[in-house]
């Protein structure tokens, strides 16, 4: 038989090809069972953790089913929102997913537990009013109903692969809750329309300085005929003013429950930081970049260190910063219960935060994957260079908002900054194929010369050219037809993911309202309210 002669599939390979399927799926599905059955022991475990609190005041069988649905909303942040912190160095293949995981969970679990904070806001934003609650088991009552409205809509977006705010799905939930209590007027209508302002502003920010970013390192090194060279002198400046920017951010946001900063100190600290940064790195790229071949593929190399730094810190303020989301209405409701009185700021008892912290490092653990690479791979291609530049984005535009006292998303911004870089690759990459094509008239790209064949009457690639024949693998006419529509609809950020996630965080904070209101009125019409 000649090597390129076709052999007939048999009965047989096709039997054998539906069995490697089945088989597949079957151990797909029993690997999915193995991770809900994870999840509930975890719950079951929070359930019988909470009933041996005896020696706290208010742990009754209501403070115990809300911290079973704290531990279920925790177990839905670290599937949904963590993957926005180490995506984008999975998909850049710094960091390997198990290795991903691992950084993300000790991290997570490290901010929430040493920099959460003993006090805990218990209406997330100050989005309704307390004093319109007639009583404190209404409170109590809606505070559960949010949180469980919370976790049953990020529970939904994980399953559908869209990555969503779990802070607006908290102030969603808290807000349609508080609604259905005691009426419009207890809601604070400017928090919301600031919240509602954030859900363009976010992604926004974030994706313009990614891709700021990232044409500054193309004009700077990647594009440059000597890109080691260009490296030494570019890289060492811009690790240095991550390594500031994630100084301030920590302070700003990782660890101001421990110290309030002020300003002044977190830009002197971000200053010492910037210069002791450059000096070291500057060294080490010299060092390092000494035997590199002059590629842009050497100069990758080069952020992936920072990159896996910029994860594990991102992952350490979120973990400060995003517990609050899962224990803050379990605190309400602990506090409610412990003082019959209805409280905006509540002391966090070591068990709740426990809650908290575990349930998101096992939220990621066994749910978290499917986010991480929605967020790192499949949205659009990463690198280190761009994986860098959404890190970077991500926490310059936090600290811009906060320093504008605006309310933005860290899944908004981390998720806007990969699309940014996506946008620019496909505006450059439109550019140049434009130049290009102007240069070449007179020699078009495969692609073009084989449809132009195709419509001369050519059957196979192998009747336009024998080099074509090689570049395309002697497709017959019918998938060669197929190959060529698909180039020209080929992108460089997959359309179908953008409208999903804007759809979700579109809907995030309506959906998440309506669920709260509606299991308010169901937990009263039930008689179990608290």
């Amino acid at each position: 038989m000649e090597p390129n002669e076709y052999k007939p599939k048999t009965g047989l390979d096709k039997d054998l090809k539906k069995i490697s399927h089945v088989e597949s799926a079957v151990l797909t599905q029993g690997q999915s069972m193995a991770r809900i059955g994870l999840g509930l022991l975890f719950l079951i475990g929070v359930w019988i953790f909470a009933s041996m609190q005896t020696g706290t005041i208010g742990v009754s069988p209501f403070v115990i089913a809300a911290a079973v649905i704290g531990g279920y909303m925790a177990l839905n942040i670290g599937a949904n929102d963590v993957a926005n912190n180490v995506g984008p160095a999975v998909g850049s293949k710094a960091l390997t997913l198990f290795g991903a995981i691992i950084i993300a969970a000790i991290f997570e679990s490290g901010g929430a537990i040493l920099a959460g904070g003993d006090v805990i806001s218990t209406i997330k934003k100050g989005i309704i009013d307390p004093s319109y609650m007639p009583d404190t088991q209404t409170f109590m009552t809606a505070m559960m109903a949010a949180l469980l409205a919370a976790a049953l809509w990020l529970n939904l977006a994980t399953y559908v692969g869209a990555p969503v705010s779990t802070t607006h799905s908290i102030v969603g939930g808290v807000m349609g809750a508080g609604i259905a209590a005691t009426g419009f007027n207890a809601v604070n209508w400017v928090t919301m329309s600031k919240i509602a302002a954030s859900w363009v502003i976010s992604p926004l920010m974030g994706g313009l300085i990614a891709a700021g970013f990232l044409l500054l390192l193309k004009i700077t090194v990647l594009n440059q005929e000597d890109k080691i060279a260009a490296a030494r002198r570019w890289v060492p400046i811009v690790v240095a003013v991550m390594a500031a920017v994630f100084t301030i951010y920590l302070m700003n946001k990782g660890i101001k429950k421990l110290y309030k900063a002020s300003w002044a100190e977190m830009f002197a600290a971000g200053g010492v930081m910037l210069v002791a940064t450059w000096a070291l790195v500057r060294a080490r790229i010299i060092k390092r970049s000494a035997n590199m071949e002059n590629r842009k593929k050497s100069v990758n190399k080069l952020f992936v260190i920072p990159l896996i730094f910029s994860a594990a810190l991102l992952s350490f303020a979120h973990g400060a910063n995003d517990v609050a989301n899962a224990v803050g209405p379990l605190a309400a409701i602990v506090a409610a219960a412990d003082t019959g009185e209805i409280v905006t700021t509540a002391g966090i008892p070591l068990w709740v935060m426990l809650v908290g912290a575990l349930g998101i490092s096992m939220g990621l653990m066994l749910f978290g994957p499917k986010l991480i690479r929605t967020v790192g791979s499949e949205i659009t291609k990463l690198n280190p260079v761009r994986a860098f530049c959404v890190a970077l984005a991500a926490a310059i535009t936090v600290i811009i908002a906060s320093a504008l006292g605006l309310p933005v998303s860290s899944t908004h911004i981390a998720v806007g900054g990969v699309f940014g870089v996506g946008f620019l690759r496909e505006y450059l990459a439109k550019r140049a194929s434009e130049k290009l094509g102007e240069k070449s008239a007179a020699r078009p790209s495969p692609m073009a010369a084989a449809e132009s064949g195709i419509e001369a009457g050519a059957k196979t690639v192998a009747d336009i050219t024998p080099e074509l024949a090689h570049e395309l693998d002697g497709l017959d006419k019918k998938s060669l037809k197929k190959k060529i529509k698909k180039s020209k609809k080929r992108k460089l950020v997959r359309r179908n993911h953008a409208w999903t996630i804007a759809a979700a965080w579109i809907i995030t904070v309506p959906i998440a309202a309506l669920l709260a209101a509606a299991l308010f009125h169901l937990l009263m019409g039930l008689g179990l309210s608290a």
